[in-house]
């Protein structure tokens, strides 16, 4: 479907937590779970492209200096 690329990172995860919470109830036919399962696979990638597409945007970004250092999202522990 060319509608999850067209989604926001918060519309495409809400729309996960609902197949999530069908297929968790365990009363869905099988059919209709290998679907919810395929549409979830398909907005769990749509979420993990938007996370790498914004961590490239911030790999680089300015110091005090002017120069670039990188950015890490998972922070330094």
């Amino acid at each position: 479907m060319e509608q999850e690329n067209k989604l926001s990172f918060e519309e495409a995860m809400l729309e996960l937590e609902k197949i999530v919470e069908k297929l968790e109830k365990g009363d869905v036919p099988l059919e209709k779970a290998i679907t919810y399962y395929q549409e979830g696979m398909k907005l769990s990638k749509v979420c993990s492209d938007k996370l790498t597409d914004v961590q490239k945007k911030m790999t680089q970004i300015m110091n005090d200096q002017g120069e670039l250092e990188t950015f890490n999202i998972q922070g330094d522990e």
